[in-house]
Order: C-alpha cells, then sequence, then structure tokens
C-alpha cells in the first residue's frame, strides 16, 4: 500500500480515537497479528504503531554482499577482472557491494627463522606490487581507489607512488615504504597467504572469488561474466535505482 496513504489513514485514525476511545476493546485479532494487515491494524487501534515499527524496518539497511577477490597484482587475467569489471561494477553498487582484496594468489610462502619469504608467480616485482597493495589496504581508506589506479597503468609498480599522492595525499610514500619493507607488510603478506592457503574449495587460479564466503563454479563465472546483474539479485535490501529498483519499499499494512 502507498505510503502516503498510511500516512493519511493514520491522521484519519488519530482523529477518530478522539470519539472512539475503546476502539481496541472490539479488536478480533492477537497482538501478534495487530499489524499483519491494515484492518487489523485500524481495528485494534495499533495503525500508528503498526506505522512506526514499518519505517523503522524500512530504514533499516541489509547487509551489503560481501565479495573477496583473491589475486596477484602483475596477472594479466586480474588486471582486467579488477580494471574492467570489479572496479566498475564497485563504483555503481558501492552501497550494497563490500569488496575485499586479498594480493597473494598463486605465490609461495616460506619461513627462514625470522621473517616470511615470499616466491611470486610474475617475479619480484608482483611479490613488491602484492605488498604495496597489502600496505595500502591496511593503511588508506582509498585502498581500492590507489590499487585501480595502479592497476590501470601501463607500469603498474611505477604508477603506485602517483597513484597515492592522487588519491591518498595524506598517506606519505614513505611510511608505506616503511610498512613494505618492514614487519608489518611481511605480517600482513603473511596473513594473506594464510588466508588464501585456507579457502575451501582450494583455489586453483587467480582470480578467484568467494561471494558471502561461499565459492562454487557457478557463483566464479557469474562473477566474472555478469557481476553487476549477480550482486543487484543477491542484495536482500531495497534494490538501488541501477539495478532496476524503485528505491522505496512500500509499506505491507
Amino acid at each position: 500500500m502507498n505510503v502516503t496513504l498510511l500516512f493519511f489513514l493514520a491522521f484519519i485514525l488519530h482523529f477518530k480515537s478522539k470519539c472512539s476511545a475503546n476502539v481496541a476493546s472490539s479488536c478480533p485479532y492477537p497482538p501478534s497479528r495487530w499489524c499483519s494487515t491494515l484492518d487489523s491494524a485500524v481495528q485494534c487501534g495499533v495503525l500508528k504503531h503498526c506505522l512506526q515499527s514499518n519505517l523503522t524496518k524500512w530504514h533499516q539497511a541489509e547487509e551489503p554482499v560481501k565479495m573477496e577477490v583473491f589475486y596477484e597484482s602483475l596477472c594479466p587475467d586480474c588486471i582486467m577482472y579488477l580494471t574492467q569489471v570489479l572496479y566498475p561494477t564497485w563504483v555503481l553498487l558501492q552501497d550494497i557491494l563490500s569488496v575485499h582484496l586479498v594480493p597473494f594468489g598463486n605465490a609461495q610462502e616460506a619461513h627462514n627463522g625470522t621473517k616470511y619469504i615470499f616466491k611470486c608467480q610474475h617475479g619480484e616485482q608482483e611479490c613488491l606490487g602484492n605488498t604495496i597493495q597489502a600496505c595500502l589496504l591496511n593503511m588508506s581508506d582509498n585502498a581500492f581507489l590507489i590499487i585501480f589506479c595502479m592497476e590501470a597503468s601501463s607500469d603498474v609498480i611505477a604508477a603506485a607512488k602517483t597513484c597515492v599522492q592522487l588519491y591518498s595525499p595524506e598517506l606519505s610514500w614513505d611510511r608505506l615504504m616503511t610498512c613494505v619493507n618492514g614487519d608489518l607488510g611481511n605480517q600482513l603478506m603473511h596473513q594473506n597467504a594464510v588466508r588464501t592457503n585456507s579457502l575451501d574449495p582450494p583455489h586453483q587460479f587467480v582470480p578467484w572469488m568467494t561471494i558471502n564466503g561461499e565459492h562454487t563454479e557457478d557463483l566464479q563465472k557469474k562473477a566474472v561474466t555478469s557481476l553487476f546483474p549477480l550482486i543487484c539479485s543477491m542484495y536482500k535490501g531495497i534494490k538501488p535505482d541501477v539495478c532496476g529498483g524503485s528505491g522505496r519499499k512500500h509499506l505491507r499494512i
């Protein structure tokens, strides 16, 4: 039912209640059903309460769809996915899509007794790119923007400093590199290794996606070929206009 009409009915009921103080006494419904329909709310004299209750629920946002992306900073397929699929979708759906990036992918980890040593699929430069991005994700609220900027550049590593200055000027390059070259960066990469290696089922390639903690062949395929409609369909709240929704939710009573 139209929200405006419901408020109009509530206005009428407010004045009717002055003339009939015993309206609730004629209520034939148990309390659990008072707000189930418009008639029950009117007969039981609780329309205002039901409206307020529904409006509270109406304004409660549902949890966004949670997506984890396991990737490598110099992997061509990962670069294409991040820049041409994931980032554009996130820009449009960031109110209903939460993205968590995990740069590690097919790298290997070993411990030399002092720190973790990483061997990356695309060489040492990729390990550097992975660690830069791991530190960015830990240090900047604009990490996704910076990572997109890096991945969209012809030289991912060389672009890092400029991208940081552009999207997170408050983060100094020296401070970021202290993370990259120090214990923090080493631990962040170890955490990414643990998270990647604990995937169930284990990842077979990159980019590898989980959605709301789940990975299936069907979800992976849709995340690659039709991410936008997938996120729109999986979001349980009010669909944003870009999903084809009205941006509004009608009250049930």
